[in-house]
């Protein structure tokens, strides 16, 4: 199949929903020869900033010569960004032609009585195929949903990241807080040393699935810690500090705007370095240039447009919004905000939209393309009891446009509350030639 059959594959496989649970995967990886074993993987789960964090562990990995794919998802704007080698998407020939091998793998399944496997597994199957035909030195898997029984977690990797664990997805993940950290502590494998940011009651299911796994633990603020040390529009600086690696504040420019980058930037600092023994390649040099080269689109990026500054940031999530409003807080504290959001129906939107505005925003609501987008007119409503204007203009074109109107010289527009919005929106500027 070309690329356009491989998409039309992929989106009939929906019809299948998504299913948690390592019986499916297990049997296609098998089919396809084990490629997850072929090289050495840096597994990555959290509530957020997991993307962010494989980004930067990929671009250190990379920067130390070493060939590293990434897998990602879900994507903004298309499915070869779910792939990629040292920061080159897949092509849309090889997407198509690791699309057809692991859907060969499915019918031999279907033939053998098996359960049809769902688009993810396909596309995670295809992935580690993927990157054992270019034979990668490393590759970084972030999770889908949770850890536990998520498609990725066949793997057995050199180093298990969990960047925070905050009460989402429980109706998937064991109905609690402690029931989503027992998820992403799925991924700890025996004797495989685990970095993390989570703290409380999710740290303690960590540490104990930890020591059950004879695992080493290293936690963000005990065994190693990292503060802001300054900062402009385009980058920002972080002080790495760890006693058990013997490093006092070392300096590092990060590419990747936000307050909360710097705690996801410690933790591939951290996972890189416990990746040095068998890499002395991985230098502080190379950690550098790794961090200070990282690109990760749609995560508090910044555009120009009709004149204003614009941002756009994946927060999606009561935890995403929390981190949204510390770094327009820390960028922006005496700026005016106008939003421009979307949100879907199945996420807490009334705590983002109390976290996020303020009596003096002006608050544009459209609907991401999504069938699980939120009614602009019930989001509306609850934005209206917490800012100044509120306006719905449900085309999401359309909504951008009246955002850019009412942003004035002494506002910024920030466009956040869905993937799918900020992967449409982020679009449009890009073709606005900002």
């Amino acid at each position: 199949m070309d690329y356009k059959e491989s998409l039309q594959y992929l989106e009939g496989l929906n019809v299948f929903g998504s299913k948690l649970g390592l019986s499916r995967i297990e049997r296609l990886v098998a089919l396809l020869g084990h490629p997850e074993s072929r090289y050495g993987t840096v597994h990555v789960t959290g509530t957020n900033g997991k993307g962010s964090v494989a980004a930067m562990t990929a671009s250190i990995l990379s920067k130390a010569h070493l060939k590293t794919g990434l897998y990602i998802s879900p994507h903004l704007t298309s499915y070869t960004e779910r792939m990629g080698i040292d920061g080159v998407p897949v092509s849309e020939a090889d997407f198509a032609a690791v699309i057809s091998s692991a859907a060969e793998a499915a019918e031999k399944m279907l033939a053998e009585g098996e359960e049809q496997p769902t688009e993810f597994e396909v596309l995670t199957a295809a992935a580690f195929l993927y990157f054992a035909e270019k034979k990668v030195d490393y590759a970084v898997i972030e999770v889908g949903l949770g850890g536990l029984l998520d498609s990725t977690n066949v793997i057995t990797p050199e180093v298990s990241v969990i960047t925070n664990v905050a009460l989402e997805h429980a109706d998937r993940c064991g109905g609690t807080l402690e029931g989503v950290a027992e998820h992403k502590a799925g991924i700890i494998k025996d004797g495989v040393p685990v970095v993390t940011a989570a703290a409380g009651a999710p740290l303690a299911v960590l540490q104990r699935t930890a020591e059950e796994k004879g695992a080493d633990i290293f936690v963000l603020g005990e065994d190693f810690s990292a503060k802001a040390a300054g900062h402009d529009e385009e980058r920002q600086r972080m002080d790495f500090s760890s006693a058990l690696l013997g490093i006092r504040e070392a300096r590092y420019t990060l590419s990747l705007a936000g307050s909360c980058q710097i705690a996801n930037a410690a933790l591939a600092v951290m996972a890189a370095d416990l990746l040095r023994s068998a890499n002395p390649s991985i230098t502080q040099e190379t950690i550098a240039a790794g961090l200070a080269d990282t690109r990760w689109p749609g995560r508090f990026e910044r555009f120009s447009a009709a004149g204003r500054t614009v941002l756009v940031d994946g927060a999606h999530n009561p935890a995403g919004a929390a981190a949204l409003k510390d770094s327009l807080d820390t960028y922006y504290p005496d700026e005016g905000r106008v939003f421009l959001l979307g949100i879907l129906r199945d996420k807490d939107y009334k705590t983002m939209l109390a976290t996020l505005l303020h009596k003096g925003d002006i608050v544009v609501i459209t609907q991401p393309e999504s069938e699980r987008a939120g009614d602009p007119e019930v989001l509306g409503a609850c934005a209206r009891e917490l800012a100044a204007r509120v306006e719905t203009v449900p085309d999401a074109g359309e909504a951008l446009a009246r955002a850019l109107e009412l942003t004035d010289e002494r506002r910024i527009l920030c466009v956040a509350g869905s993937l799918y919005l900020i992967g449409e929106i982020r679009q449009m500027l890009l073709k606005r030639g900002t």
